[in-house]
Parts: structure tokens; C-alpha cells; sequence
């Protein structure tokens, strides 16, 4: 099974809740996609800054799994730290793509960066996933 195929497989209820979906993945890169749908903005039909959040935790959660070690029972987000840039309107599709700072026994650094089909930058997350 390929990394991506494994990601499809799994069960990620929440991440399904946003309509998030996994296009590429690779043991140093994870991509995938999200629509902003007016239930996911804020005022004047602006993604709203915790819906930017849990796309990159989901897809950083999703990058950690498929590097997890043999004997892992799983992950959990242990840190998670935003840089909003800008924002996206509603019927913006985002691009998040988590690449790997640190990949240790116990501790898995991940940066998400988050754009907008068209390149916009829109957040820049870093997160830390405990190796369960």
C-alpha cells in the first residue's frame, strides 16, 4: 500500500467534516486540499483562522503516520503554532503542504504551509506530533 492510499484508508472523521482531501503523499511530503465553504468563514466570507488551523493539523497528523515506527501505537498534536498571512474567501480551494523539520524517535516537527490555488500564502504552521 502507498503512503497516499493508506491516508485515504484511514478513518479521519474530523478532517472528513472539512472536506479534506489527500492528493500526494510521500514519506517527505504531504498535500491535500480543502474547499473554503461558507460554513468554515468568519465575517465578509473569510476562512475562519481554526479552520486554517485543523487543516494543517490533520494534514501534519497525516505526514507523521505514515513515518510512524513499527512499534507506534499512534500520534497526538503536542504543539501547534500559526503565522497567519492572509486570508481566503469563500470558494477558495487551500493547498496545504506539510514538509519535515524533525523526524525522531519520540517527536515528529512538521511545517504546513497553506495557499490558495493561485499561490497566495494564507498560514505558515509549524506543529510537533508525539510519537505514541
Amino acid at each position: 500500500m502507498t503512503p497516499l492510499e493508506k491516508l485515504k484508508a484511514m478513518k479521519m472523521p474530523f478532517a472528513e467534516l472539512k472536506g479534506v482531501e489527500f492528493v500526494e503523499a510521500e514519506k517527505d511530503r504531504v498535500v491535500a486540499r480543502m474547499t473554503v465553504r461558507p460554513d468554515l468563514c468568519t465575517l465578509h466570507h473569510t476562512i475562519h483562522g481554526g479552520a486554517v488551523m485543523a487543516l494543517a493539523d490533520s494534514v501534519g497528523a497525516a505526514a507523521t503516520v505514515i513515518n510512524l515506527p513499527e512499534d507506534a501505537k499512534g500520534t497526538t498534536t503536542l504543539e501547534s503554532k500559526t503565522n497567519f498571512i492572509g486570508g481566503a474567501k469563500e470558494g477558495a480551494r487551500l493547498i496545504a503542504t506539510a514538509t519535515p523539520v524533525h523526524r525522531g524517535r519520540r517527536t515528529q516537527v512538521w511545517t504546513t504551509r497553506l495557499e490558495t490555488e493561485d499561490g497566495k500564502l494564507v498560514a505558515v504552521v509549524t506543529q510537533t506530533q508525539l510519537v505514541l
